[in-house]
C-alpha cells in the first residue's frame, strides 16, 4: 500500500480531534481540521463485519481514522478516506466543473471512465471511443460500452483521456488504475467528491484532481446521515465548491 502510506505521511500534519463521523448509504463524511467525504462502500454489510470502535469514533483522532483506508472492511475504508480528505488543507482552482471541461475535450478522442459518472451520453456523443468500467454489475451495459472494472488491461491501451473516480482509493484499485494510465501517456484526472486533494498523485501519474471542498462540515455531514444520492453542488450548495489542482 505505497500510495496509501505516502498519502497518510502527507496528511499527518493537519490531524486534530474528531468532531463529527457521519456514515450514509451513500457518502461519508468526517469533520477534522478541515471537513472531508467519500463514497460510502461496502454496503449492505455482511452480517458481524461490524465498523472497529462503533459509537466512539468522535473520540479519536482523523489520523487514527484515516488508518482505517487500509481496511478490507470497505465501510471502514470509506470512513478512513473522509478521514484522509478532511487533512487537506482547500487548495486548487474555485468552481471549476472537470465534468464540462472533459466533454469540450473528448471530441475525437478515445475516453476511459473508471465509475460511472453523470454526463456520460454528452461525452459518447463527441469522443472517437468511450468506455466506462464499473464494479458495480449492475450497473454494467456492455450495448452502451459499460464493462467490468476488470476490463481495464482491454480498454486503456490507446486512451487519450483517463478519468478515475477517486473511490477507488476505498477499494484499493487506485494505484493500479494509475499505473495502467501511465503507460499510455494519457491525460489522467482523478475526479469525485471522494478525491483526495494530494500532490502525491502528481509522482503516481495524475495530471488533474477534481474534488471538493466543504464550505459547511456540520450542515454537509446532516444532509448525509439523512439522504442518499450524489454530493453535487445543485444538491449541497451552500456545503461545497468544486476544486481542480493540475500538476
Amino acid at each position: 500500500m505505497k500510495l496509501i502510506n505516502e498519502l497518510l505521511e502527507v496528511s499527518s500534519e493537519n490531524d486534530s480531534d474528531v468532531k463529527d463521523v457521519r456514515v450514509g448509504v451513500s457518502w461519508t463524511g468526517v469533520h477534522g481540521k478541515y471537513g472531508g467525504v467519500s463514497k460510502t462502500y461496502g454496503i449492505p454489510v455482511v452480517h458481524g463485519n461490524y465498523t472497529q470502535n462503533m459509537g466512539e469514533l468522535n473520540n479519536t483522532t482523523t489520523m487514527k481514522l484515516a488508518e482505517y483506508v487500509k481496511s478490507w472492511n470497505l465501510v471502514e475504508a470509506s470512513i478512513g478516506v473522509a478521514a484522509l480528505n478532511s487533512m487537506m488543507k482547500p487548495r486548487g482552482k474555485k468552481d471549476f466543473n472537470a465534468q464540462d471541461w472533459i466533454i469540450e475535450d473528448s471530441h475525437g478522442k478515445k475516453v476511459v471512465m473508471v465509475g460511472k459518472f453523470p454526463k456520460i451520453d454528452e461525452i459518447r456523443a463527441v469522443a472517437k471511443e468511450f468506455w466506462v468500467l464499473e464494479s458495480d454489475p449492475n450497473l454494467t451495459n456492455p450495448k452502451e460500452g459499460i464493462v467490468t472494472d476488470a476490463a481495464a488491461e482491454y480498454v486503456f491501451p490507446g486512451s487519450d483521456i483517463i478519468i478515475i473516480t477517486g473511490s477507488t482509493l476505498i477499494n484499493k484499485g487506485l494505484e493500479r488504475y494509475l499505473r495502467l494510465a501511465k503507460q499510455e501517456n494519457a491525460y489522467t484526472i482523478i475526479m469525485g467528491p471522494s478525491t483526495t486533494m494530494c500532490d502525491v498523485f502528481f509522482d503516481y501519474g495524475a495530471d488533474m484532481l477534481a474534488g471538493v471542498e466543504i464550505l459547511d462540515s456540520e450542515a454537509l455531514l446532516q444532509k448525509i446521515s439523512q439522504s442518499g444520492g450524489m454530493i453535487n453542488a445543485r444538491v449541497c450548495k451552500e456545503e461545497i465548491r468544486y476544486r481542480v489542482l493540475e500538476s
